[in-house]
């Protein structure tokens, strides 16, 4: 007979207990700071932690946690719990993806503020225009006349010096932590 309760081993220990305390501290992050996290101009600080995901996979999924946590209290409500968990986990992903085998941290935090400042931002971009064209409570006008692309492309402009300033604190802080610490394992 197979005994189910035998403990975890202490790696995958550690991995559970880094995916816990790295999405406690992104939703944490973006809690205090709500009033500028959330809407089309945003500077959501706790977004420097997607950098995170050049060092290792298991940073996706406490990303991707922390992002559902965090967007429990979107005026946006399920539309941002569905599409900005879903936004971060790609673009977090694409970013792992490409940054596998680069071994330099400054090259891995530029690769990954291109990813998020470019993917992540059109990903959450057409999450605005989709809930602002449903109707969707607590959705805001892009301030655009136009069609769809128009509205995107409003959305994308307003979002993107917010998570760029974001990206540039998070780069120096895990920079300074990748020297420090290793990230990867």
């Amino acid at each position: 007979m197979e005994n189910n309760n035998l403990p975890t081993s202490p790696n995958k220990a550690r991995n559970i207990t880094l995916v816990a305390i790295v999405a406690a501290i992104y939703a944490a992050i973006t809690f205090v700071i709500q009033p500028i996290a959330f809407g089309p101009v945003q500077l959501r600080v706790s977004e420097g932690l997607n950098h995170l995901a050049a060092w290792n996979k298991r940073y996706i999924i406490s990303l991707g946690i922390g992002v559902l946590i965090a967007n429990l209290v979107s005026p946006l409500g399920w539309i941002d719990w569905i599409f900005g968990t879903l936004g971060t986990v790609i673009m977090t992903g694409v970013t792992y993806l490409l940054t596998s085998r680069v071994t330099q941290p400054i090259i891995k935090i530029l690769i990954s503020t291109f990813v998020v400042a470019t993917l992540g931002m059109a990903i959450l971009a057409a999450e605005f225009t989709f809930a602002f064209n449903i109707g969707a409570h607590g959705a805001s006008p892009s301030g655009v006349k136009g069609g769809l692309l128009a509205q995107w492309g409003a959305y994308y402009v307003s979002l993107v010096p917010g998570e760029v300033v974001s990206l540039i604190i998070g780069g120096i802080v895990i920079y300074a932590l990748s020297k420090i610490i290793n990230l990867e394992r």
